[in-house]
C-alpha cells in the first residue's frame, strides 16, 4: 500500500475526478490500480473564491515495488504506515487487585477500554451520573437554574467533552497512530465514518451520548465494572519494600475501601476537591499555565462569508471555523479557543455561586451563531504562592462573573463595540446571545484582571484585520471562560506513574497531559498500557 499526499482538486469536482487525478499524478494506467481509499481530506480556503480540497490517499497497486522505485524522489509518495493497534500485553487471568480508573471522561473510558481488552477487568469510579441522567441535570441547570454539583457539564459519564463541539482533532505527536484506534472505536460506537478521513472531524453532543453508552456496555461485556455517583474521597498510600510511597487503594465517599495496586487518575480539569485531597495526601503537584477570557458570538453567516467568500453555504464545507492569535503590547497572547461553528454558549459551572462558560455544537452545526473563547494566557507568576493557587484564582473570577450577572447564574454580557470603548452595555443588539439561563448586559471589565481586559481590547480590532467584521459592534462577549485547561500538573515519570507515588497514574486533562477529547483518549490508552507493562506478574506479552 502506498500513501499519496497533497493531491488537490477543485471544491466542486465530480465523483470520477479523484480517481483520474490519482492515475495522472502517479503516471499509471487504469489496469495498474487495484484500489484506493481516502485517508484524509482537507480544505484549503486561503483563496475563498477558489477553494480546493486536499487529499491524502492510500493506494493499492499491482506492482507497488516498481512504482515506489520509479517515484523514489517524489516526497509525496511513500509506503503507507501500519496504523493497526497492537496490545502491549494480555492478562493470563484478571488480577486479584483490579486496576481502578477514576473518571469516565474520554481519558478514563479509553483507559478502561484498553485495560478491559487486555483482560484486566478494571473498576471505573465516576462521581457523576450515567450520561442520560447527567444530560437531564445539565439541561435542568440551563433551563431552571438548578445546579447539581455532582452532575453537570463537568461531572458525569462522558466527561466535559460530552457538552462541547465534539472535536476529534489534536496537535499532539502520535507516531503510533493511537488516534486511529480512538477514531475506529468511535465509529464502532456510532460516530459517522467521515471522522476517519476529514481533516477536522467532530461528532456533536447528542451523538456522543449514545456513543458513550455503547462504549460502557462494551467495557462491561469485557469484564469491566462501572460505579456511578461514587466519589473518591481518599487515596490510600503505603510504602513498598524500598520505603517508597505506593498506592494501596482508595476510600469512597461512603467509606468503602477498594484495594488496588494501580489507580488511573482521569478526573478532568475541574475536580478541585480531588486535587486538594491529592495534595493533602502528599502527591507531588505543580501549578501550571492556563488561559482565561470570554466567549464571543457572531452570526455564523458572517464567519462563513469571511472564510469561504462566494463558496459560503457549500454543504461540503459546512459551517466555517477560525483560529486566530494576537500578541498584545503588554506581553500577553490572546487567541481563539474551542471555536464552535453553528453552536451555543453553555453554562458549565460545577460549584454554587459561580458562572463559567464554554461552547457546544451539535453534529449539524446548524445554530444561528458561531462562538469561540477569546482567551489570554496566564502563568503561575499571576497566582503565586501555592500549587493549588490557580484554583482560587479561577474561583475569584467565576464568583465575580456571578455577581455582575445578577447572582442567579445569569452570565454578564457586553457588545463588542461597548467593550472596546470601555463603557457598560445597557442592552444587547442584533446578535442574540445563546447562553442559558440568560445574559445580563453589563460591564465585563470587572470580570477579569486588568491585564487580560487590556489585551482583549487590543486584540479584537487586530482580529478584524484577519477576519472581516470580527469586531462587529453587536457581536457579544459573555463571561467568563476559566476552565480552558487544568490549573495544575501532576507530574509523572517515564513509567507514567506519579513522581513520588508508585501505582498512581495521572492522566488526561486534569493532570495536565491533554487538551481535548482526542488527546485525552490517546493519553488514556498510553496510561492503560503503562499499567499493564508494570503488572508483569499477571500478564504475558502480546
Amino acid at each position: 500500500m502506498l500513501r499519496l499526499t497533497e493531491l488537490k482538486l477543485p471544491l466542486g469536482h465530480d465523483g470520477d475526478a479523484l480517481r483520474a487525478a490519482l492515475l495522472k499524478r502517479l503516471s499509471l494506467s487504469a489496469e495498474d490500480l487495484v484500489a484506493f481509499q481516502v485517508f484524509r481530506r482537507g480544505v484549503d480556503a486561503r483563496k475563498p473564491a477558489a477553494i480546493v480540497l486536499t487529499y491524502t490517499l492510500d493506494v493499492q497497486l499491482k506492482n507497488e515495488a516498481a512504482a515506489l522505485k520509479r517515484l523514489s524522489r517524489d516526497r509525496n509518495v511513500a509506503p503507507a504506515p501500519d496504523m493497526a493497534y497492537r496490545f502491549v500485553a494480555h492478562a493470563q487471568k484478571p488480577p486479584a487487585r483490579r486496576p481502578v480508573v477514576i473518571g469516565a471522561g474520554p481519558c478514563g473510558i479509553f483507559a478502561a477500554l484498553i485495560l478491559a481488552q487486555m483482560g484486566m477487568n478494571p473498576i471505573v469510579l465516576e462521581r457523576g451520573k450515567v450520561v442520560r441522567e447527567r444530560t437531564k441535570d445539565t439541561f435542568g441547570f440551563w433551563r431552571k437554574r438548578i445546579l447539581n454539583p455532582e452532575s453537570n457539564a463537568q461531572f458525569g459519564e462522558g466527561g466535559a467533552g460530552t457538552f462541547s463541539d465534539g472535536k476529534l482533532y489534536s496537535q499532539v505527536k502520535d507516531p503510533r497512530y493511537l488516534g486511529r484506534k480512538v477514531l475506529t472505536e468511535f465509529v464502532e460506537a456510532g460516530a459517522p465514518e467521515e471522522i476517519l478521513y476529514v481533516s477536522k472531524p467532530h461528532i456533536g453532543t447528542f451523538r456522543l451520548v449514545s456513543m458513550v453508552e455503547y462504549m460502557r456496555a462494551k467495557i462491561e461485556k469485557l469484564g469491566g465494572e462501572f460505579r456511578f455517583q461514587t466519589r473518591v474521597d481518599r487515596l490510600v498510600v503505603g510504602k513498598d519494600a524500598n520505603g517508597e510511597r505506593k498506592v494501596e487503594g482508595v476510600i469512597l465517599h461512603d467509606g468503602t475501601h477498594i484495594e488496588t495496586d494501580a489507580v488511573v487518575l482521569a478526573v478532568g480539569h475541574s475536580a478541585r476537591d480531588t486535587f486538594q485531597m491529592l495534595y493533602d495526601e502528599g502527591v507531588y503537584i505543580e501549578a501550571k499555565p492556563f488561559s482565561i477570557g470570554f466567549r464571543i458570538e457572531h452570526p455564523q453567516s458572517l464567519i462563513d462569508r469571511a472564510r469561504f467568500g462566494p463558496n459560503a453555504g457549500n454543504k461540503l464545507l459546512g459551517a466555517a471555523d477560525y483560529k486566530i492569535v494576537h500578541h498584545a503590547s503588554n506581553g500577553r497572547s490572546v487567541y481563539s479557543f474551542c471555536m464552535c461553528p453553528g453552536g451555543t454558549v453553555v453554562a458549565t459551572a460545577s460549584e454554587p455561586g459561580r458562572v463559567v462558560t464554554n461552547g457546544m455544537s451539535q453534529y449539524s452545526r446548524a445554530e444561528r451563531n458561531a462562538n469561540a473563547g477569546i482567551v489570554v494566557g496566564i502563568t503561575p507568576a499571576d497566582y503565586p504562592g501555592h500549587p493549588l493557587a490557580g484554583i482560587e484564582f479561577q474561583r475569584h473570577w467565576e464568583e465575580q462573573a456571578y455577581k455582575v450577572g445578577g447572582e442567579n447564574y445569569s452570565a454578564p454580557g457586553q457588545r463588542v463595540e461597548d467593550f472596546i470603548a470601555a463603557r457598560a452595555s445597557s442592552e444587547l443588539g442584533a446578535v442574540v446571545p445563546s447562553y442559558k439561563p440568560s445574559v445580563t448586559p453589563a460591564d465585563l471589565s470587572t470580570c477579569l484582571p486588568d491585564y487580560a481586559i487590556a489585551a482583549i481590547r487590543e486584540a479584537l480590532p487586530a482580529f478584524e484585520r484577519q477576519i472581516k467584521n470580527f469586531a462587529l459592534p453587536d457581536a457579544v462577549l459573555t463571561g467568563v471562560e476559566t476552565r480552558t485547561s487544568s490549573p495544575i500538573s501532576i507530574r509523572r515519570d517515564d513509567t507514567l506513574q506519579s513522581l513520588n507515588t508508585k501505582g498512581l497514574y495521572p492522566a488526561g486533562e486534569g493532570a495536565g497531559y491533554a487538551g481535548g477529547i482526542l488527546s485525552a483518549a490517546i493519553d488514556g490508552i498510553k496510561v492503560a498500557e503503562a499499567v499493564a507493562e508494570n503488572s508483569v506478574d499477571t500478564l504475558t506479552a502480546a
